[in-house]
């Protein structure tokens, strides 16, 4: 596994793993009209244009998980943290977060969210010491959830 800076020229395929990855969230919820489902290549480029960080993770270089974050006042703000289902639970995640986190040791707060029901995301983040600071009620059947790590306290 390599974990390294993805390019504008991955972006199509961190898209196409995106949506992949988000059909298990748009089942959670019942729904298919989450912003991951929506987003598009331009929406991407233009994000890697205004300087968000995208992290690819390859296995025979195919692109298996991503993880983009960028920078605002003190706070890295991370999102999208993708792995492919078939190859979930085997510590992917753990490495692209903290590989991220890693880019942004001038941060001195991290901050991320996720939907209520997303279980498995929550039990990562919590045990990557995230602590949920607020709710934000989006509409019947979804809450997101937003957590933080502040690096003074470590």
């Amino acid at each position: 596994m390599i974990i390294k800076t993805a390019t504008i020229d991955d972006l199509p395929a961190i898209l196409h793993l995106q949506k992949v990855c988000y059909l298990q969230e748009a089942e959670i919820y019942d729904t298919t009209e989450i912003p991951p489902l929506k987003e598009t290549i331009k929406d991407l480029e233009i994000a890697f244009l205004q300087g968000t960080i995208f992290l690819k993770l390859e296995e025979k270089n195919e692109i298996i998980g991503s993880v983009r974050a960028y920078e605002t006042d003190g706070t890295c703000y991370i999102g999208k943290l993708i792995v492919h289902p078939y190859c979930q639970n085997k510590g992917y995640g753990t490495q692209l977060l903290s590989s991220i986190e890693s880019l942004f040791v001038n941060c001195d707060r991290f901050e991320l969210f996720t939907g209520h029901k997303s279980s498995k995301n929550l039990y990562l983040y919590i045990k990557l010491g995230y602590r949920e600071f607020e709710r934000v009620f989006m509409h019947d059947g979804l809450e997101l959830i937003f957590l933080e790590k502040n690096t003074l306290e470590f």
